[in-house]
């Protein structure tokens, strides 16, 4: 099982293991109304969707999210607008924590034939003013613990305080302008969603911007349409229901949203995929460890997707017993997971009976572009085999296809994939080439076992003396040490600029370890040219973004700012 490749003159083309067809609907009828022969894993219309993972008795039925949904469309529409000069015009932007009825805001502002927009809760005034300007938001809603930041970047932004709103965030659905908190702005009035079945109008809609993470730079808007989540959702769940429907008949899906709803992994796998599977997600405000464990345990979580640094904490904490003995199956994406580390946390998962499956993907593929078929393990460290309908190559800096097992920028083509940036016309013209979108993520191909293997961002590789050296390796070298608790790692200038070497930024006691440990344990450990010769640098935390990747343009920054000799 695993993908495989086609050579011919011209380059290799890599192929999923099979295709297959999915709806051609928009995304409201395939969760809402769209029918599948087997109904152990769908919703019904009194499926709890959405619970509040700290009082599970505020929930949400698929019941209560039809009628809610079309009451939010409809506030929408008649009080702002939203919609009623066609389709995809208007940007609807959210800052909000997580709680069980924000996803009712997401189905409502699709809807209306809007433009759902997250951004990140933990956003200033400053940089949430330049996302609305750079959207032309329409409207902005926020939550208690973010309208403060809300009112000042509308102001900043231009935006009228007639067209920042707050919702609720417990007990009856409610969206009211924070200037007026006394008018309730949702009535009896509905509107239903527009049903779509025209392919191209599908595939050329525009239903969410998600910003890119912006690891590297700026981050970008990109442009997801009602085809590119049908596609995931389908393509990704529907071989792993027709698999448990064989393997674990039994299985019921739970799964804690504890990642940013700003983030793919938060749309993609909280408002859409738990609906689809007919399971739960108990919604946790924003991520915290004590909690995490507590509320994986109470309501016996099946599933979650989350990232490397979590399942750090998982490996390294010694709370962990027992909360994840229900595990059933755990993925990792967002950044590189080392092989250790898989080992270590999967040892505390499902009674040590879940191992972690790694999953690749972005915002703009909306979400995994490879998955692990559900029941295979792997632990040779690869980030799985091409999602069905999905085909990829892998190319040099010139763009010509480098041969078969050869690391080069992986490119992309399949329904899953982004027609572009919202407003971007540049972004646009170096990404997207001849119909592939380039990741510019650097892999390769293992022709043996069908799976494809992360090195690092090509943007993020450190060349030593004319020799790659891959970020993400070291890291995982330095996180395999018992007394480092997490690292991150950029190339330095040395030798007055003229060339570029590794530098640790590492979190651990230097009463226990010091830096000139941590240089001879790489040392002793990796090739010449991957030797810390930029240093080692202790820092009480890694710099990261909210869904765990490591900013590492902020370490650059901070690079920038030293002075004096380095260790």
């Amino acid at each position: 099982m695993g993908s495989k490749a086609v050579t011919s003159s011209s380059g290799a083309i890599y192929y999923p293991e099979q295709t297959r067809d999915y709806p051609h609907v928009d995304l409201l009828t395939l969760l809402f109304d769209y029918q599948i022969t087997d109904t152990r894993w769908t919703s019904h219309e009194d499926t709890i969707l959405h619970a509040s993972a700290e009082n599970p008795s505020q929930h949400i039925t698929k019941a209560d999210a039809r009628k809610r949904t079309k009451r939010t469309a409809h506030a929408l529409r008649e009080h702002f607008g939203i919609g009623a000069k066609g389709a995809g015009k208007d940007v609807v932007t959210v800052i909000s924590t997580g709680h069980y009825l924000v996803p009712l805001l997401f189905y409502g502002v699709i809807a209306a034939d809007g433009i759902f927009s997250a951004v990140s809760a933990a956003s200033t005034d400053k940089e949430l003013c330049n996302l609305l300007t750079s959207a032309g938001c329409s409207l902005l809603v926020c939550n208690e613990a973010t309208k403060d930041v809300a009112v000042k970047a509308a102001a900043a932004a231009g935006l009228p305080e007639d067209r920042v709103v707050i919702m609720s965030e417990s007990g009856d659905w409610s969206l009211r302008r924070v200037h007026q908190p006394n008018k309730e702005l949702i009535s009896d009035g509905e509107l239903g969603w527009r049903r779509i079945t025209d392919q191209k109008e599908l595939a050329d809609s525009l239903v969410v911007l998600i910003y890119s993470s912006g690891t590297t730079g700026l981050p970008k808007s990109v442009c997801i349409s009602h085809e590119n989540f049908v596609s995931e959702c389908c393509l990704t769940q529907d071989p792993m229901k027709e698999k448990k429907a064989i393997m674990n008949p039994n299985f019921e899906y739970r799964t804690l949203a504890h990642l940013p709803i700003a983030h793919i992994a938060g749309i993609q796998g909280y408002f859409v995929n738990p609906f689809y599977l007919g399971g739960t997600a108990y919604w946790m405000p924003r991520f915290d460890f004590p909690k995490f464990l507590e509320y994986n345990k109470k309501y016996r979580i099946t599933f979650f997707f989350t990232v490397p640094p979590i399942y750090l904490l998982i490996a390294k904490s010694s709370e962990v017993t027992d909360q994840f003995d229900s595990l059933e199956q755990a993925v990792s994406g967002a950044a590189p997971l080392g092989k250790e580390l898989q080992y270590a946390a999967s040892s505390k998962l499902g009674q040590g009976r879940t191992f972690i499956s790694q999953t690749w993907g972005l915002s703009e593929s909306t979400g995994s572009a490879t998955v692990l078929p559900y029941g295979m393990k792997d632990d040779t460290g690869s980030v799985s085999s091409l999602v069905a309908n999905v085909t990829a190559r892998i190319v040099d800096d010139e763009g010509k296809d480098v041969p078969v097992g050869k690391p080069g920028e992986i490119i992309l083509k399949g329904p899953i994939i982004s027609k572009g940036y919202y407003r971007n016309d540049k972004a646009n013209a170096e990404a997207y080439r001849d119909g592939w979108y380039c990741t510019g993520d650097i892999g390769y191909f293992n022709k043996g076992n069908g799976l494809f293997y992360i090195i690092d961002r090509k943007k993020e590789l450190i060349k030593y003396k004319g020799l790659q050296v891959a970020p993400a390796e070291l890291e995982a070298l330095l996180l395999s040490h018992d007394l480092i608790l997490d690292a991150a790692v950029i190339g330095v200038p040395i030798e007055d600029g003229y060339n570029e070497a590794p530098r640790a930024y590492v979190v651990a006691e230097q009463k226990k370890i010091s830096a000139e440990q941590i240089k001879r344990y790489v040392a002793e450990n990796a090739a010449s040219h991957k030797q810390l010769r930029g240093g080692v640098v202790f820092l009480d935390a890694s710099p990261k973004s909210p869904s765990g990747k490591i900013l590492r343009k902020d370490l650059r920054e901070l690079v920038k700012r030293e002075n004096g000799p380095k260790l």
